[in-house]
């Protein structure tokens, strides 16, 4: 949907899905976003965000895996089966598991609660600011080669994968880990140096992050995920294209 609104290098979409069911928590996310010049659609369960969503074009949903009627995971798991728009999770710090499942199923970033609305004002500008730069390229008619990498073959202007003819559904996050390490096959990169290169923000935060889009990674485009060929691991350094 946000290709559509794209015009002379910016995105004309400010409007932010907040899917939250406590009311406090909403209401001081809303009325600080509004400050800040986003159009904020408010909803307090599942089922309501689904609706809105399938209704109205977003820049960016910040959404509460703890909601009533249907959860936050299901809810990322139907969005993202029609949509790429960013996703940013809400978790509490002891959901851990959740907040991993919901990386997998697509998140592109998450805040853990209680968190300040500074730093939640400057994941969101993160995000849409990246979101804008990955249009622009997308937008461009730089002809990127299409790379082969042992099975797998890599379109950097589709942003897409195919191994053995058939596609392979990457998150965003996930295809632009991949073209990091094709870009520089022999380098070795450590979890900051990930972190910074695809988030384009300084690595403040724990592993599990990285630790879990590596894993997805592998788990769709490696014959053996537990004996990856395509990202191998230097343990106590980082992760490095394998050799072809």
């Amino acid at each position: 949907m946000l290709f559509k609104q794209f015009l002379g290098g910016e995105i004309l979409n400010h409007r932010i899905l907040l899917v939250e069911d406590d009311q406090f928590i909403s209401d001081m996310v809303n009325e600080s976003l509004t400050k800040e010049g986003y159009e904020v659609k408010a909803a307090f369960d599942g089922e309501e965000a689904l609706k809105i969503f399938h209704t109205q074009s977003f820049a960016l949903i910040i959404l509460d895996l703890m909601l009533p009627k249907i959860d936050g995971i299901e809810c990322l798991k139907i969005i993202r089966m029609q949509s790429m728009v960013p996703v940013l999770i809400m978790s509490a710090k002891g959901e851990d598991i959740d907040k991993a499942l919901g990386l997998g199923f697509g998140a592109d970033d998450y805040i853990a609660k209680p968190f300040s609305m500074v730093e939640l004002i400057a994941r969101i500008k993160a995000i849409i600011r990246r979101q804008n730069y990955y249009i622009q390229s997308a937008s461009t008619n730089v002809s990127e080669k299409t790379i082969k990498i042992g099975d797998l073959l890599v379109d950097m202007d589709e942003f897409s994968v195919k191994k053995h003819d058939k596609y392979i559904n990457l998150t965003l996050k996930e295809f632009n880990i991949l073209k990091l390490f094709i870009s520089k096959p022999t380098h070795v990169y450590t979890k900051s140096q990930i972190y910074s290169l695809v988030w384009q923000e300084d690595y403040y935060r724990d592993e599990n992050v990285i630790n879990v889009h590596i894993r997805r990674l592998r788990e769709k485009i490696e014959d053996d995920p537990s004996n990856p060929q395509y990202i191998k691991t230097l343990w106590g350094i980082g992760y490095k294209l394998g050799d072809f």
